[in-house]
Parts: structure tokens; C-alpha cells; sequence
């Protein structure tokens, strides 16, 4: 009895475990996007146009780091700082409506 016990409470708190991580990564991508989408608004402030290429490498990697890429095929190289925040915006919602466990 003591031994099932034992087990039931290993498999919640892995469960929690597992639970957790999935939190703190939802966190982190929420404030790479809240920091890519700043460095986007800086650009678009000066009236840039073009996505510099680092910021576009970067945005390429979150973007093949969700699954907005199997929903919407174009958003893989936005040519224009606004489209790259478009994308982004989209990355976003996705997080926000879709929550891991009870925040």
C-alpha cells in the first residue's frame, strides 16, 4: 500500500514536473516575441522597411519553432517589418489561446 502510494505521488509530481517546464518555456518564447517585437517597433519608428538579416534569421527560427508554419505557409520570410510583426502578433495569439494546464 505504502509502495502504490509511493508510485501515484512519483507520477504527479512528474506530472508537475512536466507541467512546469512547459510553463516556463510558454514564458520565455512570450518574452523572446515581446523582445523581437520591440526591436520590429524600433524599425518601424525610423521608417525601415526592410527586416535586417539577423532579426529575419531569428524570426525564421521562432517561426519554425511553432506551428503557425502548419496553419499558414507564408509566413516563413516576411519581406517588411510589418509583416514580420504580423507573424509575430499571429505566434502570440497562438501561445495566448492555447494555456498549459491552470496558470
Amino acid at each position: 500500500m505504502i509502495e502504490e502510494a509511493c508510485v501515484a505521488i512519483d507520477a504527479v509530481s512528474e506530472r508537475d514536473r512536466r507541467l512546469r517546464e512547459a510553463k516556463y518555456a510558454r514564458r520565455n518564447k512570450m518574452r523572446y516575441i515581446d523582445r523581437l517585437l520591440n526591436e520590429l517597433e524600433m524599425l518601424n519608428l525610423a521608417e525601415q522597411r526592410e527586416v535586417p538579416t539577423q532579426l529575419a534569421v531569428a524570426l525564421d527560427r521562432l517561426v519554425h519553432d511553432t506551428d503557425v508554419v502548419a496553419r499558414n505557409d507564408d509566413v516563413e520570410r516576411p519581406g517588411t517589418v510589418t509583416a514580420a510583426m504580423d507573424v509575430l502578433y499571429e505566434i502570440q495569439d497562438n501561445l495566448m489561446d492555447n494555456p498549459i494546464g491552470d496558470e
